[in-house]
């Protein structure tokens, strides 16, 4: 029987509307966040997951008070989900960082994540939260779901790593919207250790895989193989 964790990002900011960088400034859910986080815990309690675990910022910690309140899992908290922390960056537009730190924001494009001043590099960030993905999996029973719930960068630099994936590869992942989601699967846990990245920035709930490289009874919603 498989074992799945939904990785769910926090619903939206002011500052996310404002193009501004939060890492771990501590910013709340605006009202449109709010209602994407009730919307979307609406169709993620369907799931019925045994655990639900979050960052402890308040934009991440009341997305997954959410789906708590519509199930009878209690809300666990853990700080190595905090988003990626981007040292001076915080609170600045893309183009006030430009403006601030040129030469950093420079090297930064260029794959230099040290010249800007108190910022965890993206590795730093994922070798911080691929424990948690490895804890959490571990920890399901056959059959069981977990639901994580946390920022951005965090969250896919965490799978990255989780997954294995090299590390030049993990800017070929795509940004993760406000309250979607990404779902890792696997699918026989008895036979084979590894994990699948079956879903990617999702808003809908994952739909039986139909495929002619895919071997039957292994699909998402399916948990008798």
């Amino acid at each position: 029987m498989s074992k799945r964790i939904v990785l769910w990002r926090h619903g939206r900011t002011a500052w996310n509307v404002q193009g501004r960088v939060q890492g771990q400034t501590d910013t709340d859910l605006d009202d449109v966040g709010r209602e994407q986080a009730r919307a979307a815990a609406a169709r993620l309690a369907s799931l019925a997951p045994q655990r639900i675990i979050s960052s402890d910022l308040r934009r991440a910690r009341d997305t997954a008070q959410a789906l708590v309140d519509v199930c009878s899992t209690d809300l666990e908290l853990d700080p190595r989900l905090r988003e990626m922390d981007f040292g001076a960056r915080e609170g600045l537009t893309w183009r006030e960082a430009w403006s601030r730190f040129p030469e950093g924001m420079r090297a930064w494009i260029d794959g230099d994540e040290s010249q800007i001043p108190g910022s965890e590099t993206h590795l730093e960030a994922g070798n911080r939260a691929a424990p948690v993905l490895r804890e959490v999996g571990e920890s399901l029973p056959d059959g069981g779901l977990a639901v994580v719930v946390a920022h951005g960068a965090i969250l896919r630099t965490g799978i990255c790593r989780f997954l294995g994936f090299p590390r030049e590869s993990w800017t070929l992942f795509s940004g993760l919207s406000n309250c979607s989601w990404t779902v890792l699967e696997q699918s026989n846990p008895e036979h084979d250790s590894r994990w699948r990245l079956v879903e990617w920035n999702a808003g809908t709930l994952p739909e039986p895989v139909t495929s002619d490289d895919e071997p039957p009874g292994l699909s998402l919603t399916d948990t008798t193989g």
